[in-house]
């Protein structure tokens, strides 16, 4: 038991984020003047009166100063013997260092011993805020500094909401941290807590040791603790781990080592329950997670990001870090690329790990890329696009397929500062292999198309080539105007495509990457209608746009608006992109920054044939500062795989006075008639310590066992910290604010 418990510090990693954002009680210090300090070993001494005794010793009265080559001691009298090397002082005892002030009543001090001891003390560390007081106060050049019957706190005199006493706390010589023996934890003047030892930070440098733990409720885990412990193993690497006890599911461990070197920086993580009390046979649960960003060499990098679980409801019932309850898909990727002036190459193998009842995605094993840029002359460009996939899907069902991608393309771009104008003729060549499951009629999705619901005949060798070209131009109109008595500059920018593609049919051919694209204002200029290469829709279209911008005069966007449409001259012949109108929906964007206080974003498409609004989002905040805030939302979409979508939300953070602040979510689902979720934090705050307290009830998601979310099951949680300032972690007001299943996030950035 005392092995055990003579392990336990605190984390100086969190104290580093603490002396950078926030402001702790330090008590006011007299100034230390490095200069003032003597050199060669010789210590001054100055007073209003002075007398030798026996040629020894020397008694000086009176605004006592002594300065020696590490230290400056002022005192009302002061004795020193034995030719300066020992010294005794008394009467309002002033000591100060590069690192540590102390008043008190009298001091000693032996040169030949390399020793100071002070009785009755108050000391300040220069360091980090901390202070308290002593009955001896010894410091050493060997061992460092120690105290006796001692009391520490980063609170003001008179303030202490927070405090801990110790029989005796030692900081070694160059030590990084200081040793405290029994302890005992005092929070509002009651005690909380003892420990037989206790360590604690007295530098900013990074150091092993508990962080301040999680304390929360919840339906799906009832009361959870959760104590991560911070390993500094070294430099470049430090792990954290987190063992965390829940009483509806069991002991839970959650684990995240790090590393960084000059080229490459990565992290993994581990969560592993062994036995989940909250399942009918304990099951064993687990997530794993690898980050890892590097370079081999000048030109090439290497990128993996590699994750799993346990099961489909992992996520929604024990939380994640990482990712929100509402994911389907969890990557498995490795990529390596190779970038220079004029090539570039990718390789990836791209899989996923499939959560819940989702149709199983296809794993490109592997996906090479090339493309090679040429410039052919001082008006004509060239480049070649090139890619070679080879899917793979788990259901027997559906065909696995290689795939190969030639675009060469020439071009003849022309810019100036009052506008572009771009000419282009590219070729499509591509090229597939398809291993069809028995019977040539293949059900991509159980027998249908997913794209438009009609059967697929598919060749297991299907070559296509498509020819196309495109005409775009732009032009930049400026003008200063005066608005509201302020000059601004307004830039108008209209622009304009043609885009002619050939058609050939390819309902011959799967669908590996393919989805259709939403029709945003920068999706128009495009001229497709699907991501991926498995459908290349036919094109004979004009496409028209601008946009308009006020920019101030410290060259600020204040306000931004684009509105485009497509003109189709005639109806695309590709079955999966038969187009009930001779134009696309109208889509529009909208950004306004009012004020420095105000900011408004939209963005709407519009079909033009039933003038009915298909999608839109509108977003309005109130900003005072990073913890002052007010934000609304809307979002709508008319059928997303067969749903209507109408949600409105509001998000806020707000002080209440110097010490108390709130922050809350509320989302409401109009057409379902319910809330969907509601989140509400509240926080005291001093400047040592700080309580933090949130709420949360939200949709729950969770799967039931034929894979199906649930829509109708919600769950709620409590979640209680404590902080103590400049020795645990802590996070800003309007971090509270971006938990929960929504989050939030500012509605747009101008530059």
């Amino acid at each position: 038991m005392v092995k055990l418990i003579s392990t336990i510090t605190l984390s100086a990693s969190a104290f580093i984020v603490n002396a950078q954002t926030v402001e702790l009680c330090v008590p006011q210090t007299n100034e230390f003047d490095p200069s003032e300090l003597t050199s060669n070993k010789q210590i001054n001494v100055s007073a209003d009166a002075a007398q030798m005794i026996q040629d020894r010793s020397a008694l000086f009265n009176g605004n006592v100063a002594i300065i020696s080559p590490s230290s400056i001691i002022n005192a009302d009298v002061a004795q020193i013997d034995d030719n300066g090397k020992q010294v005794i002082a008394s009467g309002d005892v002033l000591y100060r260092d590069a690192s540590l002030q102390v008043e008190s009543q009298g001091v000693e001090l032996n040169s030949e011993l390399k020793l100071l001891q002070m009785q009755d003390t108050d000391y300040q560390f220069k360091d980090i805020a901390g202070r308290g007081s002593a009955d001896l106060l010894s410091l050493s050049g060997e061992q460092g500094l120690r105290l006796e019957n001692v009391t520490f706190t980063t609170c003001p005199k008179g303030g202490e909401d927070w405090l801990m006493s110790a029989s005796e706390i030692v900081i070694g010589k160059d030590s990084p941290f200081g040793e405290a023996y029994n302890t005992k934890f005092f929070l509002g003047g009651v005690p909380v807590f003892w420990l037989p030892y206790f360590a604690f930070p007295v530098t900013a440098e990074r150091q092993s040791g508990l962080l301040f733990p999680n304390i929360g409720s919840s339906t799906r885990t009832g009361v959870e603790y959760e104590q991560p412990f911070y390993w500094n193993i070294a430099p470049n690497y430090d792990a954290t781990i987190s063992p965390r006890f829940m009483t509806n599911r069991g002991l839970q461990l959650k684990t995240e080592f790090r590393y960084l070197f000059s080229q490459s920086q990565g992290e993994l993580q581990l969560e592993y329950l062994p036995s989940d009390l909250d399942t009918d046979n304990d099951d064993e649960r687990y997530f794993y997670r690898y980050l890892h960003k590097g370079k081999i060499s000048e030109n090439w990098n290497l990128n993996i990001d590699f994750n799993g679980l346990s099961d489909d409801n992992y996520i929604v019932d024990l939380g994640s870090d990482y990712y929100n309850r509402a994911d389907t898909h969890l990557y498995r990727q490795l990529g390596l690329s190779y970038y220079s002036e004029n090539l570039d190459f990718s390789m990836q193998f791209r899989d996923f790990d499939v959560v819940g009842d989702h149709p199983d995605v296809y794993r490109a094993l592997p996906e090479m890329k090339l493309n090679y840029r040429s410039d052919l002359g001082d008006y004509l460009d060239f480049e070649l696009a090139s890619e070679a996939a080879y899917f793979e899907n788990s259901l027997n069902s559906r065909p696995d397929a290689f795939r190969v991608h030639i675009e060469p393309s020439l071009s003849v771009p022309y810019q100036r500062a009052w506008g572009e104008l771009l000419a282009e003729v590219s070729v499509l060549q591509t090229y597939y292999e398809q291993d069809l499951p028995d019977g040539s009629l293949n059900p991509l999705d159980g027998s249908l198309n997913p794209l438009d619901g009609s059967l697929n005949q598919l060749d297991e060798s299907v070559s296509r080539t498509i020819g196309q070209a495109r005409l775009y131009g732009s032009l930049i109109f400026e003008k200063e105007n005066l608005v509201l008595n302020n000059k601004y500059l307004l830039t108008v920018e209209p622009k304009a495509q043609y885009l002619y593609t050939s058609y050939e049919e390819q309902a011959n051919i799967g669908l590996y990457d393919t989805t259709p694209l939403l029709t945003t204002f920068n999706n128009l200029f495009r001229g497709q209608e699907f991501t991926g290469l498995d459908r290349i829709n036919d094109n004979n279209q004009f496409t028209f746009g601008a946009t308009a911008r006020l920019i101030d005069q410290q060259n600020r966007e204040k306000l931004v608006v684009s509105i485009g449409q497509i003109f189709y001259l005639q109806d695309s012949k590709l079955i999966n992109s038969v187009r009930e109108d001779n134009r696309s929906a109208l889509a529009a964007e909208f950004d306004w920054q009012v004020n420095q206080r105000w900011f408004l974003h939209s963005d709407i498409q519009v079909a033009t044939q039933t003038q009915q609004v298909e999608r839109s989002s509108v977003a309005t905040e109130y900003r005072v500062d990073e913890n002052k805030l007010i934000q609304m939302n809307h979002r709508y979409i008319r059928d997303l795989s067969g749903e209507e979508i109408n949600q409105f939300g509001v998000s806020a953070s707000w002080p209440i006075n110097k010490n108390w602040h709130w922050v809350g979510r509320w989302y409401r689902d109009t057409k379902a008639s319910r809330t969907t979720e509601t989140f509400t934090g509240i926080q005291y705050e001093s400047c040592c310590w700080a309580l933090r307290m949130t709420y949360q009830r939200n949709l729950s998601n969770r799967f039931d066992a034929t894979g199906m979310r649930s829509i109708d099951e919600f769950d709620s949680g409590f979640a209680l910290q404590f902080i103590i300032k400049g020795i645990g972690s802590r996070k800003s007001n309007s971090d509270i604010l971006e938990q929960g299943m929504f989050g939030y996030r500012q509605p747009y950035v101008l530059n």
